[in-house]
């Protein structure tokens, strides 16, 4: 009777041996998918606090290029707070177009990997 029995155990030692290696695939693939995303959104975050101070400092040149011509700093504030606030408006409008559908190629790209069908 043990000798019938030897292959069922077997079996459920590899079958055992087989969801524990899938687990770790899982735990690695998450890992390295985590990984990446703060990657990329510590890089974001960056890349958008250099590109805010850029477009301070060349609002602020342009308020007071505006203003000389002008004679009024105020007014010029506002010209260039209204040409601000119209682009924020547009791309407020078009978040879904320009970014979502990128966000989503970029997450896919990053939880799934191209680098994944290179290897196979």
């Amino acid at each position: 009777m043990s000798d019938f029995t030897r292959p069922i155990e077997d079996i459920a030692s590899d079958a055992k041996e087989y969801v524990d290696l899938r687990l770790d695939d899982l735990k690695l693939r998450s890992a390295k998918g985590l990984s990446l995303t703060v990657s990329k959104l510590l890089s974001l975050i960056l890349i958008l606090g250099i590109f805010t101070s850029f477009v301070l400092v060349l609002s602020l040149g342009i308020i007071f290029l505006i203003g000389e011509r002008m004679g009024s700093y105020a007014a010029a504030a506002f010209i260039v707070a209204g040409v601000n606030l119209i682009a924020i408006i547009v791309l407020f409008l078009l978040k879904d177009k320009l970014f979502q559908g990128q966000f989503v190629r970029l997450f896919i790209r990053i939880f799934f990997g191209e680098e994944d069908e290179n290897e196979a």
